[in-house]
């Protein structure tokens, strides 16, 4: 029978799987062993079980207008208990140096004050609430829920790519990827231990109810959605499930001497802590766009009178400026005062003196990104841009430099991934992924859901991972180690290497398939 690996070809990257072409990596012998004997008909057929899995329970996305089932790889991703340790104490830092950064942003800016930042930074940002000014959150918690996307480098350290602090989505990946992943191949799951994933919505559900205000003992909580038509909506409706609250509209809440009650069959509900999945815009129609009508008139001056809490706060967004992601380092220096355990990706800033010649000169050698783009749209990756993107893009940098920044490209690790060859044959080659942890703050404690979201581009040298540009995503394995899952981890013995400062010259289960025997195990929480 014919290896799926026979024609695995390593990229000119950091391969997850493999060290070296024929050598495994300790971590996924088990998944190796269970793989290697499935030919073309097994792979398809389980492809095809999911897809169906994914459709019935109406995990889906849109692409080119087109609803279609969200593509999960059947190779997982895995990451043993050291590097995952890594990773937890990175993002623990990076959650609670932002947190120090909005405090500071919407209060004493001591920050600028001390030109770590400057004020032009703050006051430029279109993401800049001052609606959220006078808003003391229950605990100093504004970032409840954090998504911080991940890559691993040429040389296999993990960098972080950007930060997601205000409406962090794809969660509900993780635990429905999980949850077919367990009923493909179960065997899989029996034959090596990994961390679950249905420990989320509880650890959701706590902070939520610790950032209620003050005095209120048995808080009420809401998922606050946009509607059915929002991309995300069956990731609202999933949380609210999985944590047993309401799922809200705005049309379902009224606000009347600066408190929040919920309409329901029995009257008027109080509300205490709303858990909002929209963007500060449309959030209230008093205090920011007008025409909004998916929003809570009146929810800001609730917040501002301590009578509801805003899960994320208000005002995050400029922690999710690019532009600001480049000062990160500096940040947790300067709040923390410890060197940061997650480096950045080596990046120039256009709208610094000198910076912006060195950007226009290295177009074709650099990614730029715009620092308000999302979902990866406008980002340009200059390498495999043709000369008329290239001057398209010059122009737009010259004329609005704070609105971009620049990144040394990174050849993001490969994860073997399921893929059809030229001759019609379903094989695996090598695919780009990142990694999205997402972390949950109670106050007291910031937790990493074991694992997070892999997602994984699925064309051939593709860089950009997104869904909403055809990516796809991995089941994300976590195996455990010696520590328990909660115990709180040591500092390292030494800092991780750091980026040089910006500057204007630098770039700072197996089972049987359709032919053969058993049936699929029943069950199992994935997101």
């Amino acid at each position: 029978m014919a290896d799926i690996f026979d024609s695995y070809t390593l990229a000119d990257a950091w391969d997850e799987m493999f060290e070296r072409p024929g050598v495994i990596r300790p971590a996924y012998s088990a998944v190796f062993t269970a793989l290697q004997p499935l030919d073309s008909i097994d792979l398809r057929f389980r492809t095809e079980q999911m897809a169906r899995a994914f459709t019935d329970r109406g995990v889906t996305y849109s692409f080119g207008g087109e609803e279609r089932p969200f593509p999960l790889d059947l190779v997982p991703r895995i990451l043993d208990a050291v590097e995952w340790d890594a990773i937890v104490r990175g993002v623990r830092q990076r959650v609670r140096a932002l947190e120090a950064f909005l405090s500071d942003a919407y209060g004493h800016q001591r920050a600028f004050q001390d030109q770590v930042v400057p004020y032009r930074l703050l006051y430029s940002s279109q993401h800049f609430s001052r609606a959220a000014h006078g808003i003391e959150p229950p605990g100093g918690v504004r970032i409840h829920v954090a998504g911080i996307d991940l890559v691993r480098d040429e040389l296999g350290a993990f960098r972080v790519l950007e930060d997601n602090v205000r409406v962090p989505s794809g969660v509900s990946y993780v635990i429905e990827n999980r949850r077919v992943m367990t009923r493909v191949f179960p065997s899989l799951f029996a034959e090596q231990p990994v961390r679950p994933v249905d420990e989320y919505a509880q650890r959701l559900l706590a902070a939520l109810r610790a950032s209620a205000p003050e005095g209120v003992t048995d808080p009420v909580v809401v998922v606050l959605t946009p509607g059915v038509h929002n991309a995300a909506y069956f990731e609202h409706a999933l949380l609210a499930r999985l944590m047993g609250v309401q799922l809200v509209e705005g049309r379902d809440l009224v606000c009347s001497g600066n408190r929040v009650r919920m309409r329901t069959t029995r009257g008027e509900t109080p509300v205490h802590v709303v858990y909002r999945r929209m963007d500060d815009d449309f959030l209230d129609p008093l205090h920011f766009r007008p025409d909004s009508i998916i929003g809570c008139p009146g929810i800001v001056s609730a917040a501002h009178a301590g009578n509801v809490t805003l899960a994320n706060a208000l005002g995050n967004g400029i922690a999710d400026d690019k532009l600001l992601y480049t000062y990160v380092p500096d940040l947790i220096r300067y709040y923390l005062s410890e060197e940061p355990l997650l480096p950045n990706v080596e990046s120039y800033r256009p709208e610094e003196p000198g910076q912006l010649e060195a950007v226009l000169d290295q177009l074709d050698r650099l990614v730029l990104k715009p620092v308000d783009g999302a979902g990866g749209m406008g980002i340009v990756i200059g390498p495999q841009a043709d000369r008329k993107t290239l001057n398209r893009l010059a122009a737009q940098v010259r004329a609005d430099p704070r609105g971009w920044i620049a990144q040394r490209p990174v050849a993001l690790s490969t994860s073997p991934t399921l893929s059809s060859s030229p001759d019609g044959r379903d094989s695996v080659a090598p695919r780009h992924i990142d990694l999205r942890p997402f972390a949950v703050n109670d106050g007291d404690d910031v937790w990493l859901l074991p694992g997070g979201l892999t997602r994984v581009a699925l064309g051939e040298g593709n860089l950009v991972v997104n869904s909403s540009q055809g990516g796809g995503s991995k089941d994300t394995w976590v195996l455990p180690g010696p520590r328990q899952p909660h115990e709180d981890l040591p500092a390292p013995d030494a800092p991780a290497p750091q980026l040089p400062p910006v500057a204007a010259d630098e770039v700072t289960p197996r089972q049987l398939g359709p032919r053969g025997a058993a049936s699929t195990d029943q069950g199992a929480q994935q997101q």
